[in-house]
């Protein structure tokens, strides 16, 4: 009787050991799920490169990642984002860099300095060389690791009066971005600046809880913003671009060759994601025009001396807040992209 209990034991032990194997083979073989989050269509370039990235990073990673994405702020709004990235409800954000300021980073608010970038040659040799590193490195002590910039694009201005003078501003409701440097952008020209959500800029047009706003004309087109504005001026005196970034516990734990899956994924997606900025802006104010309901404007000579007046100063007015250094390290970066041009 003990040879028969001791051969059901063995039996039974070594029925618990298979289906513990085979439990932790299932488990070995369920994928990395990577949220990530943000606030755009997925159509705007952000959202191109966002697929773009899940479907490098999901082949280069041969199925053991899986990315979900959440376009339209169907996760998380502006004001959320962040906090749900630092304690882990979500793992990947692409925020615009004017996020950062309220975060406690206001070297950040340099890329919101109006007329800071002559073009995009200008904004790559910043955010793909040792200024742009260093700024991201500074977010390891907020738990994030900053993995790359994606363009969106110049920023023009609408309204439904036309706006050709900085006069033109004048007790504007402007919709802007939390940033102290875009507030006073607005105060210069004169409007009110109004802190919105990117979800709640469209209803907030319609309603006229505020008057306008300042957008890359991809957004203008694909949240439909020019169906509730009249006028479109094509200022491009602002850059707006994102940074991706993931949370650093997360990232920290995940396998060296997943990690270096990614990063060769995310470089490819950048890469795509900032020649899409480009081309679906043009293409944007394009079709916009075409729509024959919004009036486009683009700016004359004399006309952007006056804007350039009235704005150029904030780059010194800010220097206090953003740092000196970094201002005059940005100048001299951009002055090197307009020479060669």
């Amino acid at each position: 009787m003990k040879q028969k209990s001791l051969v059901a034991e063995i039996v039974r032990v070594a029925i618990l050991l298979a289906a513990t194997l085979v439990s932790c083979q299932v488990a070995a073989q369920e994928p990395i799920v990577i949220k990530f989050s943000h606030v755009v269509a997925s159509d705007a370039p952000k959202g191109e490169a966002a697929q773009r990235f899940k479907e490098l990073a999901e082949k280069a990673t041969k199925g053991r990642v899986r990315i979900a994405l959440y376009s339209n702020s169907t996760l998380y709004k502006d004001k959320e984002e962040l906090e749900a990235l630092q304690l882990g409800a979500v793992q990947m954000l692409a925020p615009s860099l004017a996020k950062f300021g309220p975060l406690g980073m206001k070297e950040f608010e340099v890329f919101d300095l109006p007329y800071m970038f002559p073009n995009l040659e200008a904004v790559h040799r910043v955010t793909q060389g040792p200024i742009g590193k260093q700024l991201l490195n500074k977010l390891e002590s907020k738990g994030i690791i900053g993995l790359a910039y994606w363009d969106n694009g110049f920023k023009v201005m609408s309204a439904n009066k036309p706006l050709r003078v900085p006069a033109d501003f004048n007790m504007l409701k402007m919709r802007i971005q939390s940033s102290k440097v875009l507030d006073v952008q607005m105060r210069a020209l004169a409007a009110n600046p109004q802190t919105l959500a990117f979800s709640d800029v469209v209803q907030a047009l319609r309603s006229g809880v505020v008057d306008g706003t300042e957008n890359p004309p991809s957004n203008l087109y694909t949240q439909k913003m020019y169906e509730v504005q009249k006028n479109i001026t094509v200022s491009n005196h602002g850059y707006l671009g994102y940074a991706v970034i993931v949370n650093k516990k997360f990232w920290d734990s995940l396998p060296w060759d997943i990690r270096t899956a990614l990063t060769q994924a995310m470089a490819e997606a950048t890469k795509y994601g900032n020649a899409r900025a480009q081309e679906e802006n043009a293409a944007a104010l394009a079709a916009i025009q075409k729509t024959g309901k919004t009036a486009i404007y683009h700016l004359n000579v004399k006309e952007n001396a006056e804007w350039r007046a009235a704005l150029l100063p904030l780059q010194t007015q800010m220097a206090g807040r953003i740092g000196k250094d970094l201002i005059d390290a940005v100048r001299k970066e951009s002055a090197m992209a307009d020479v060669n041009k």
